[in-house]
């Protein structure tokens, strides 16, 4: 049997107004891991209360003390009418940041509050939600969450969905691709008129071209459909959790969150 998937829009203060608009959760993309280990935020709406705090390491130096800025954030939850957190922070781990999340999950479980850690702090967590990135260059969806379901249970799993736009030279060393806008993805394929097919592997569509310039090129890329499948591969592995960042996926959203 397949659970629901609840969705969770990750927004920028900018976008604050029209995702409420939607009704979805939200989590706030306005606070940052700041020097000295504190809490840094960013200006929120008024109306923007409750959801969940997204914050992020970038720039982070590495030092400070765990307990204070642990208190900080509970502080921020009860402010703002918060009910969770989400750290989006990037690999690799550091030692301050481990240690942090470590108290930061039993502080919010007392509460009753869930927490969802980047993949690489996973080991500093017991009970985290872990969010596994959903954009692959190879290999099978399914399969890594299979093994990450296996590893943590499907219960602490949340997938971070990306749309995935890219542009990748064959043959590809690095599995490494260049980003495209939207925009440029509509202008190749108008240009193209390429034969899009799926990948049930990858859960998107693809489609090769040759140039003069860099020879051949394979486009990998997310659309509506895409992204309903890899949703339903992770409900069917008993995943529900899904965290979207709003500005990508703008257009995609009502048809998203509309219910059958």
């Amino acid at each position: 049997m397949q659970v629901k998937s609840n969705l969770i829009l990750a927004v920028s203060p900018g976008d604050m107004s029209e995702a409420l608009a939607l009704g979805a959760p939200i989590a706030h993309l306005s606070y940052r891991v700041g020097k000295g280990l504190h809490l840094f935020r960013s200006s929120i709406p008024v109306a923007a209360r409750g959801g969940l705090l997204a914050v992020d390491d970038t720039g982070f130096d590495g030092r400070g003390e765990a307990t204070p800025f642990c208190h900080e954030v509970l502080r921020e939850c009860a402010a703002r009418g918060g009910a969770g957190v989400v750290c989006l922070f990037s690999a690799p781990p550091l030692r301050s940041l481990s240690e942090m999340l470590a108290q930061l999950e039993e502080l919010l479980a007392e509460r009753g509050w869930p927490l969802y850690v980047s993949e690489p702090y996973a080991p500093s967590c017991k009970r985290a939600k872990i969010l596994i990135p959903t954009a692959l260059s190879g290999g099978s969806l399914r399969q890594r969450l299979s093994e990450a379901a296996a590893r943590y249970t499907p219960g602490r799993l949340a997938l971070w969905v990306e749309r995935v736009a890219q542009d990748f030279y064959l043959p590809s060393p690095t599995g490494q691709g260049t980003p495209l806008s939207q925009e440029e993805l509509r202008a190749l394929m108008e240009e193209r008129q390429p034969s899009v097919f799926f990948s049930d592997e990858l859960c998107a569509h693809y489609f090769t071209f040759m140039s003069r310039q860099n020879g051949a090129h394979f486009i990998l890329f997310d659309d509506l459909s895409s992204v309903r499948k890899k949703l339903h591969v992770a409900r069917s592995l008993g995943i529900s959790d899904a965290l979207l960042p709003y500005a990508p996926f703008r257009d995609l959203l009502p048809d998203l969150l509309r219910v059958p």
